[in-house]
């Protein structure tokens, strides 16, 4: 437990590190490619932790980039698998992008007029950020903190593959307990997890609820070009620390996706081969039937992430009216709508496997769900809150008059809801199917603990089968996740701009 609330601390800290500077790139410059750049910080929500993992291995393997790099010039290789810094890095590669999205948002909504007050009544430059620009920041910065701490106290594929079970957390310990059929002692540490879990989603709301109060603004401050116009001392120094910063920033974020990419298709030797592939299609033809065959894992995700599409988009759409109308009661509602958010999948497959998977008595029968259905309502469960969190902004948005209209032309609340309401926020809708089959096409955690055998293996799992034995094949199966979760990227991007700040 202590271990697992040091990392995330310092997974957090490295986030911030990385993730502040850039909202300020976003917030404040212009440059080419912003749009693109800014619309990749969505990528944590669509891109599989495992691939993320397998990228970093083959960054940081003993025969990796990074070493290999070393070699060249005549250095010592390091080891940094197993090691506290790659869980940080790796987490810093998953979080940071977030941290930058909840911030840039904010900066972007600080009122100018407010700022040229301050200078007008004598504050320089500093002062005037630290007195105007930072208090409004400061909710947005805790909001991207907090879910940082919150995803990464509850990481599992990454701590998994890059500190294996000496550098255990709770969720892997979990893990091991499960796979050792200690169900009772997984149980127990899933709750204290998943209490932890939940108070810090409750700071998480209230922090929301913070920066929401706060509104935004149609006069934000002017961006400027990167390039200064004019080469002062201070310019100078701002654009050798932005380009300083954009060479880490491509060490962080572009080598470990690099690094999956060069390991599928070269040797042991460096030159380029397909043999890993190869070594797939292989398999698939002579891999006996316990061993990880690709194009049933590839099939399985497929139809998993079908079932969650069906599942998740209407239970999605149904939170997000229920959030976004006034009753009593909408609190827990609101809260039951992010709870998936602090429950992790390890204790979402822990607590299906408990529950309707080993079976439940109802009035006398018991009733038990397996296999893919079982698989399909972990996914659903962990992407139902991102279809609503796409939809409910755009409810509440909509014009009331437009559902009175309807009701007194004689439409029912349904018919008003599907007819009008549905129709206007329909790109929410499809933005949030996207991510809900982005999702389940990466989920990993409770999939390796409902699935059944190798029939059951989704890609995500089939990766880290793989990369427990052999690396190339591992990283050419991650290439063919990262293709198909791309697809899903490029639909988020088209119908998500506007996504809800999270």
């Amino acid at each position: 437990i202590w271990f697992t609330a040091k990392q995330a601390f310092y997974s957090t800290l490295a986030s911030l590190a990385l993730g502040l500077p850039a909202a300020w790139l976003f917030a404040r410059f212009e440059f080419r490619g912003r749009e693109t750049l800014r619309s990749l910080t969505i990528l944590p929500f669509v891109m599989p932790s495992i691939m993320v993992a397998v990228g970093f291995v083959a960054t940081f393997g003993r025969n990796g980039t990074l070493n290999r790099t070393l070699s060249l010039f005549g250095l010592p290789t390091v080891e940094l698998l197993f090691t506290l810094e790659a869980i940080i890095i790796a987490h810093a590669f998953y979080n940071a992008p977030l941290v930058a999205r909840i911030v840039t948002a904010a900066w972007e909504s600080v009122d100018a007029r407010a700022v040229e007050t301050a200078r007008s009544l004598g504050a320089n430059p500093y002062r005037a950020f630290r007195d105007v620009v930072l208090p409004q920041l400061l909710p947005s910065i805790g909001v991207g903190a907090t879910l940082t701490f919150i995803f990464t106290f509850a990481s599992f594929p990454i701590v998994l593959a890059l500190g294996g079970f000496q550098l255990a957390t709770i969720e892997v310990f979990v893990f091991a307990k499960v796979r050792d059929l200690a169900y009772a002692e997984a149980a127990s540490l899933a709750v204290i997890e998943t209490v932890i879990s939940l108070t810090l989603t409750a700071v998480y709301l209230r922090y929301e609820a913070t920066q929401r109060a706060a509104g935004g603004t149609a006069n934000p401050l002017p961006r400027r070009s990167v390039v200064p116009e004019t080469w002062t001392t201070k310019a100078a120094l701002q654009t050798v620390g932005i380009a300083g910063y954009s060479v880490v920033v491509g060490l962080v974020f572009v080598v470990p996706i690099a690094s999956m990419l060069l390991a599928s298709v070269t040797g042991g030797d460096g030159s380029l081969t397909l043999t890993h592939y190869a070594f797939l299609a292989e398999r698939q033809v002579t891999g006996a039937s316990f061993q990880v065959k690709p194009l049933p894992a590839i099939w399985n995700s497929l139809i998993f992430a079908v079932g969650t599409l069906l599942v998740a988009v209407p239970m999605g759409v149904t939170m997000a009216v229920l959030t976004t109308r006034q009753y009593r009661g909408r609190t827990l509602i609101d809260a039951l709508a992010m709870a998936p958010f602090a429950v992790s999948g390890i204790v979402v497959g822990l607590g299906l496997l408990r529950g309707l998977v080993f079976g439940v008595d109802v009035f006398g029968t018991r009733i038990r769900v397996t296999g893919a259905l079982a698989i399909v309502a972990a996914h659903a469960v962990g992407a139902y809150p991102f279809v609503t969190r796409n939809v409910a902004p755009l409810f509440s948005r909509l014009d009331g008059r437009l559902v009175e209209s309807a009701r007194s032309l004689g439409a029912t609340r349904t018919r008003a809801l599907l007819d009008i309401e549905l129709p206007l926020v329909w790109t929410g809708v499809v933005a949030g199917a996207a991510f809900a089959v982005a999702i389940s096409i990466g989920e990993f955690d409770s999939t390796i603990i409902l699935a059944e055998g190798s029939g059951s293996f989704t890609m995500p799992v089939a990766v880290e089968r793989l990369l427990g034995r052999r690396l190339g094949p591992a990283t050419a199966m991650g290439c063919v996740l990262l293709f198909v979760t791309s697809l899903s990227f490029l639909v988020v991007d088209r119908f998500g701009g506007r996504w809800g700040e999270l």
